[in-house]
This record gives C-alpha cells, sequence and structure tokens, in this order.
C-alpha cells in the first residue's frame, strides 16, 4: 500500500498557512503533488518550439517549487494565479539562455515569433501556404527582414553532430562531425587585429600614440607624459577616454 502523507487531508490553504511558519519538506512535497497539473498545462504550451518537452517540464516544475516557496497566503489570492506567471517566467527564462544555439539579435528572435504567428494566422485567412510577401505585408516590415529572421531561426534547433549523410558512393556514409570546419587558431588573431586596426582609424595622433606606446610598446604613463609634456594625470584621462570609444565601438559589433 503506497504511503499516504500525514497531510493528505488537510485544507490547501491551511496546508500553505503552515508551510509558511516551518517549511517543512513533505508539506512542500504535498503541495506539489496538488498542484503538479499547473505545470503539466504550461509545460505542454511550449512543445514543437525545439525543446523536449522532458526539459520544459522539469522546468515548470522547478518553477511550481518556486512559487510554492514565495506564496503568501494571507494576501487573499488563488495559488494558481500566483504560480502561472512564475512558471511560465521560469520556461521563458529557460528558452532564452538555451533555445538559441547562436547568438541572435533580440529584434530577430522577436520578429521569429511573430512569424510564426503570422503564418498560423495568414495560411487561415488565405487557405495556402503564404509567401514571403504575405508576412511582409501583413507585419508590415520588408522582405528582406522576414528572410533575414527565418533564416536566423534555424540556428533555433541546432543539428547534432552525430547526423550521418549519404554519399552517393561506394564509401560509408560519412557524419556531420567529420565535415564541419574547426576553429582556425588565427581567426581570432585575426579578427581583433582587424577591429583595433578600424578603431584607430578614428582616433587623433595623439591619441593613436598613446594606445601604441601603452599597449603594444609597454610605456609606461609617466614616460608617454615626458614624450608628450603634459601630466601623468592627463595621459591617464585620455586613456580612459580611447578606451571608452573602443568599447562603444565593441558594442556596435556585438549588435550586429
Amino acid at each position: 500500500m503506497a504511503n499516504v502523507s500525514k497531510y493528505a487531508k488537510i485544507d490547501s490553504k491551511e496546508l500553505f498557512r503552515i508551510y509558511k511558519h516551518n517549511k517543512d519538506r513533505e508539506i512542500r512535497n504535498e503541495l506539489f503533488k496538488r498542484y503538479h497539473y499547473i505545470a503539466e498545462i504550461l509545460s505542454k504550451k511550449f512543445i514543437n518550439k525545439g525543446i523536449e518537452y522532458e526539459d520544459i517540464y522539469q522546468v515548470a516544475s522547478m518553477g511550481l517549487i518556486f512559487a510554492i516557496e514565495r506564496y503568501d497566503i494571507d494576501r487573499g489570492f488563488e495559488f494558481s494565479s500566483f504560480a502561472t506567471p512564475t512558471i511560465i517566467g521560469e520556461i521563458k527564462k529557460y528558452f532564452r539562455d538555451k533555445g538559441w544555439s547562436v547568438r541572435v539579435p533580440r529584434r530577430i528572435q522577436e520578429l521569429s515569433k511573430k512569424i510564426n504567428i503570422a503564418k498560423n494566422r495568414l495560411q487561415q485567412d488565405l487557405q495556402r501556404v503564404p509567401k514571403i510577401e504575405d508576412i511582409a505585408l501583413y507585419l508590415s516590415v520588408s522582405e528582406e527582414e522576414v528572410i533575414e529572421a527565418m533564416e536566423a531561426s534555424q540556428v533555433y534547433t541546432p543539428k547534432s553532430l552525430d547526423v550521418t549523410y549519404d554519399t552517393n558512393s561506394d564509401d560509408k556514409d560519412i557524419q556531420l562531425i567529420d565535415i564541419v570546419g574547426g576553429n582556425d587558431k588565427y581567426f581570432d588573431e585575426i579578427e581583433n587585429n582587424d577591429f583595433i586596426e578600424k578603431c584607430m582609424e578614428k582616433l587623433t595622433p595623439i591619441e593613436v600614440k598613446i594606445i601604441k606606446d601603452r599597449f603594444f610598446d609597454s610605456k609606461t604613463q609617466v614616460s608617454v607624459a615626458d614624450e608628450l609634456g603634459v601630466s601623468q594625470m592627463t595621459v591617464s584621462r585620455m586613456e580612459k577616454k580611447i578606451i571608452k570609444k573602443f568599447r562603444k565601438e565593441m558594442e556596435k559589433v556585438t549588435e550586429i
């Protein structure tokens, strides 16, 4: 015979009041059993969005536990009303953190969501698969933006490196891992140098000298100040100003 919790016959509201004071894990487990259906229902709303249901349910279950921990019965609202946004918030956070395998700008992610909704609505209205131009017109965006978002959405669910491809030859089939390029150890260095060169083009001659002397030739601020005929404090301030410019340029790059 299955073990029955000693709290099984106690009203849920009373259980929340007791749990608020003693934080008994057995009470929490009992409350979880009574309300886990909320996690199940909300998890099913996110099926077929690139992440396995079981993973979503696990996150939703954690959200339910968080809701049980934070719920205050004395505030007067129903637990389900409190738990629902808490659980959905955890699921959406998980999707943001895990869903996109490659960093994609937020505007592209948002447009991708709108495109998915638009495709379903337009298919019902038009009684056919909507074209790019239909979606663009519906969302009041350009066709290029629709194409960009649709292509970016392909990184949402990456292919496994174990996927096998038929070579149509006598040779054995190959796996994706065998044809994906590896990291070039010089690529990052080339990319960084290119970024620095472009930033240097926007600096004044004095700013270029400070950067080269300080970060390429490893000179001290005092020696650079002596060469320029200014105080060490002036060099320090200019150096901070230059670094701030570099950071702004880097932010522009990461937004692309």
